[in-house]
């Protein structure tokens, strides 16, 4: 076991004096702070209100324009993560921008039913996003009605 000699606490105080000017310093850094949501131009033609809900539930977050930004959305680092999610979301499927082509809409449905969406670490802080068996299969028919196979 390690001795709290004089010498280990400060060692120990400089490693967290460091880590938390390190944390204040990455504050500086304006990517992932940018909380304006681009308009929405065009959604896809629902097969019916019910999948656009659920889709809005657990899916606008990350795939459309009308991302809610929470308050740890301002705090560096996982305001990096939020903001390359969103990106990475957006740049996939984007319901508020569908008049772009979106090569893997059509696997929206498929990534639904196989629990891939919404991801695991969304859910914790967004239960709302959680589906039931019978609202992942709902969205998953709703989808791929809206959708098709090939977006």
């Amino acid at each position: 076991m390690l001795q709290k000699t004089p010498k280990t606490r400060e060692i120990i105080k400089t490693i967290l004096i460091s880590v938390a000017g390190l944390l204040l310093l990455i504050q500086l850094v304006p990517y992932g702070r940018n909380h304006t949501n681009p308009p929405i131009v065009k959604e896809p033609d629902w097969d019916q209100p019910r999948t656009r809900e659920l889709a809005v539930r657990a899916c606008f977050d990350c795939h459309s324009n009308e991302t809610h930004w929470p308050w740890y959305s301002h705090v560096a680092p996982v305001s990096w993560l939020l903001q390359w999610d969103i990106d990475e979301g957006r740049g996939v499927v984007d319901f508020s921008e569908w008049q772009r082509v979106y090569e893997e809409a059509g696997e929206s449905a498929e990534t639904v039913a196989e629990g891939e969406m919404p991801p695991w670490y969304y859910v914790p802080l967004h239960p709302l996003a959680k589906l039931s068996a019978a609202e992942q299969d709902e969205l998953e028919r709703g989808l791929n009605a809206t959708l098709g196979r090939n977006g």
